[in-house]
């Protein structure tokens, strides 16, 4: 029996970081976790596919050459390519170790997790009684039903970094975010790539950013089907067989399934503990409590947005209310998300559809494009705008489109979360020449109608004009 103030389930981002937090203030800390330590970021998600698209960027950057430097065919060896993945992952992995986590004062145990009771979890034949218990445990991979998917080889997020071979013609199932940007960097280390999607490609995304995105991949060599489900699948090591809706096949060496995430509640013992829960992932109160007062969670098991950022921040709410005993609540806010493709589609707040939807005649919309910006002229890397949705003199959501956007998209995460007049923006001093001049560009374009448009302004200079010495 291990007694203690806090166990953790799941040493992902969301789980790291209560676990850090609390360990470090004082708190006696348990955590558990069945796989590797660092969770799904760091093994199968945001940081290998960062790094993978990182060596893409480099082939295509060769494939296109610059003005005055000829381009040339890039000399691709996939294996290497994969090294660097795996060394970008082991170059991050002591931050997440387990040793780091026993050096902070933490009690980690390597098993799975369930609840027997609402007050223990039985671990690695442990029993585990605690004040508060967080939940964890992230997400898995959704396999959609489609006939014939279980005799056909398949990857997920999960399985796709192990590739030491490049694909021959990758197929991918989903038109999401992570399809689109394996797709691309697929296509650009040489494999053949088609994304299918039911849908709408990035259909979640501002349609006009989109499209920027996705004719670039076209350009590039990816086949883009939209509005094709697949309704049968077949296939072995010589390669799969996709069959649409319309009855015309695809077919390809791999297939990678990107047809979304579901929370990781298998094996919990949610009904014991008394937590509530859905398929989309466990109840949780504004203030991350489940219905078990005894119980929190964080991250993608809770069913929302599904981004790293999102569940450190949860982290630190959970921190203040369980170790600091302070309220805090997860109310609404603007998190930002970022496609990781070239040109890069940022988001935060709301998109001009769901702004129009939501204020009606009170929204305008102001932008500025990158063929303006003297920073992205130098570059060649022209194509791309900021659009910034504004309600009352504030920006209510932005999209970014462009070089660098997930990088520009923080001043507009910050300006929305302080709810900062747009003329904060606009009154800001950047440094020129820079990408970060589309943002002051685009809040100051909401106010040039009002000063160089402006009767009455006109009458009022001139007035002032004639009346100076």
């Amino acid at each position: 029996m291990l007694t203690t103030d806090i166990c953790v389930i799941g040493a992902g981002a969301g789980g790291l970081s209560v676990a850090a937090g609390a360990a470090q203030m004082g708190a006696r800390v348990v955590l558990v976790e069945g796989g590797e330590m660092g969770g799904d970021c760091l093994n199968a998600g945001c940081v290998p596919s960062k790094a993978l698209i990182a060596a893409a960027r480099a082939a295509e950057a060769q494939r296109r050459g610059f003005p005055g430097i000829a381009p040339q065919d890039p000399r691709i060896d996939f294996a290497a390519v994969r090294d660097h993945v795996a060394a970008v992952i082991a170059g991050i992995a002591p931050m997440d170790s387990q040793a780091r986590f026993e050096g902070l004062g933490c009690t980690v145990i390597r098993a799975m997790a369930r609840f027997t009771s609402p007050r223990e979890v039985a671990a690695g034949g442990y029993r585990i009684r605690a004040r508060r218990f967080v939940l964890a445990t992230g997400s898995r991979p959704v396999v959609p039903e489609i006939a014939g998917i279980e005799a056909t080889p398949y990857l997920t997020n999960e399985t796709i970094f192990a590739l030491r071979d490049r694909p021959r013609h990758l197929v991918i199932l989903g038109g999401g975010p992570v399809g689109i940007e394996l797709a691309q960097a697929h296509r650009r280390l040489g494999s053949e790539v088609t994304v299918i999607e039911a849908a709408t490609a990035l259909g979640r995304e501002d349609p006009e950013a989109a499209a920027l995105v996705l004719d670039q991949l076209r350009a590039e060599g990816v086949r883009l089907i939209e509005g094709q489900a697949v309704v049968r699948l077949a296939g072995g090591a010589e390669g799969i067989e996709a069959t649409l809706a319309d009855g015309t096949g695809v077919g390809g060496s791999h297939l990678l399934l990107a047809t979304g995430r579901r929370a990781a509640l298998e094996g919990l013992g949610l009904t014991e503990a008394g937590i509530a829960h859905t398929a989309q992932g466990v109840t949780v109160t504004p203030g991350l409590r489940t219905t078990n007062r005894r119980v929190y969670a964080v991250g993608d098991v809770t069913g929302g947005p599904q981004f790293t950022h999102l569940a450190g921040w949860q982290a630190g709410i959970v921190i203040r209310r369980i170790v600091l005993g302070l309220p805090s609540r997860a109310g609404p806010r603007a998190i930002p998300r970022v496609t990781y493709t070239a040109p890069e589609l940022a988001q935060v707040g709301l998109t001009e559809a769901e702004a129009r939807a939501v204020h009606g005649e009170r929204l305008t919309v102001t932008r500025a494009g990158l063929a303006h910006n003297d920073r992205a002229r130098t570059e060649g890397l022209g194509t791309g705008f900021a659009k910034v949705m504004v309600v009352r003199g504030r920006p209510v959501g932005a999209t970014i489109v462009g070089p660098q956007a997930g990088e520009l998209i923080s001043l507009w995460s910050l300006a929305i979360a302080a709810r900062l007049k747009l003329s904060a923006v606009a009154s800001t001093v950047l440094p020129y020449p820079t990408l970060g001049e589309v943002s002051k560009r685009a809040a100051g374009a909401y106010f040039s109608p009002r000063l160089f448009g402006n009767p009455l302004l006109r009458r009022i200079v001139r007035l002032i004009q004639d009346r100076v010495p």
